[in-house]
């Protein structure tokens, strides 16, 4: 099956648009024409090298959403027409405790990610930078009729990376969510636990987004790169998740939890940051680290977000504006997920 779609040839490479193959659909795959396909900074990370592995020509894109236009005739939960998502894995073992768990995302032969992961029947997967997708039908999600697909795609990635800490931490009425970087994940993080009842404080080093910050749900700001802003919240926080890709001193934050806090890691830094021992003992506070969810929970994050109306603030872009939109996104100039129209591949 031929789709088109937008490509990096190498490190250096501009995205093109070329032709590629997609499987011919099995007994249990969903055959789906793309509709939207969000940006991830983890898509920049892998066409540009930064992460070991990428295979090339690489297509990336793992916040999909679409409408099935074809089901294999084992397919027994999906109908034509209707609307899906696909996010960052399209395949797993199924067979191990992880899996069984319903956290394939953790499978112990590995999952087969949306992209640049070895494709069971041989090559490697390309992602959502293109028209069409073929799936495995319990990799395949279902989104509600009648929202806004672009707006939902960014979920796929961004919402379940989010949801997933916040609900494993009992996030509800009456608890307090420090929200460090309000990026991608950062503002579906604002959003998410606003909706679950929180009373919501952002951290962020530019005071220009303040204002975003309380439009998004937040109740506090805390200009972060000022040492003294921290001496009043000692003690004060259950839950902080930290979106902050670059490298930071950790301490201020663990110092904000309370006794029994956790700070949940979401960034991948170049190096570890900072933490003092003492910080994380005064307090048997815990800084944990969280991936993104199974698709079981996955889809619960979808259904929730459909009855609480949150989806995320993106820019529509033509495929065209790919490599412009790489180079926005690493310089933090976009509010605050850029997503392609796939109409324009």
């Amino acid at each position: 099956m031929q789709a088109t779609a937008y490509a990096a040839k190498d490190t250096k490479a501009q995205f093109e648009p070329m032709q590629i193959e997609r499987r011919e659909p099995k007994p249990d795959d969903v055959v789906i024409e793309i509709a939207y396909s969000g940006i991830c900074h983890s898509d920049i990370h892998t066409a540009r090298g930064e992460w070991a592995g990428t295979q090339y020509p690489c297509v990336p894109g793992h916040e999909i959403v679409g409408h099935v236009i074809q089901v294999g005739k084992k397919v027994k939960k999906f109908k034509l027409g209707e609307p899906v998502g696909v996010g960052c894995m399209v395949d797993s073992c199924k067979k191990c405790e992880s899996c069984k768990k319903g956290e394939e995302q953790f499978c112990e032969k590995s999952p087969t990610y949306t992209y640049n992961s070895p494709a069971k029947e041989g090559g490697y997967t390309f992602g959502g930078y293109s028209s069409h997708i073929v799936v495995r039908q319990d990799f395949v999600l279902k989104i509600k009729k009648g929202q806004a697909l672009d707006r939902i795609a960014p979920l796929l990635c961004a919402g379940i990376t989010t949801y997933s800490p916040l609900k494993r931490y009992g996030t509800k009425k009456g608890k307090k969510v420090g929200v460090v970087g309000l990026g991608g994940l950062g503002h579906m993080a604002v959003k998410i636990a606003k909706a679950m009842g929180a009373e919501v404080t952002v951290f962020s080093t530019s005071p220009e987004k303040e204002a975003d910050a309380k439009k998004l749900g937040a109740k506090h700001f805390v200009l972060s790169k000022n040492p003294e802003n921290f001496a009043p919240l000692a003690k004060k926080f259950d839950l902080i998740i930290n979106s902050v890709s670059a490298s930071h001193n950790l301490t201020p934050y663990l110092t904000s939890l309370k006794n029994d806090g956790t700070m949940v890691l979401l960034g991948v830094p170049p190096e570890f940051s900072q933490v003092s021992a003492g910080a994380l003992i005064g307090g048997r506070k815990r800084l944990t680290g969280s991936l993104i969810g199974g698709i079981k929970e996955t889809q619960e994050m979808l259904n929730f977000c459909a009855a609480k109306k949150v989806f995320s603030d993106i820019e529509l872009i033509d495929a065209a504006d790919i490599n412009k939109a790489y180079d926005r996104t690493v310089n933090g100039d976009v509010k605050y997920r850029f997503v392609i129209d796939a109409k324009t591949f």
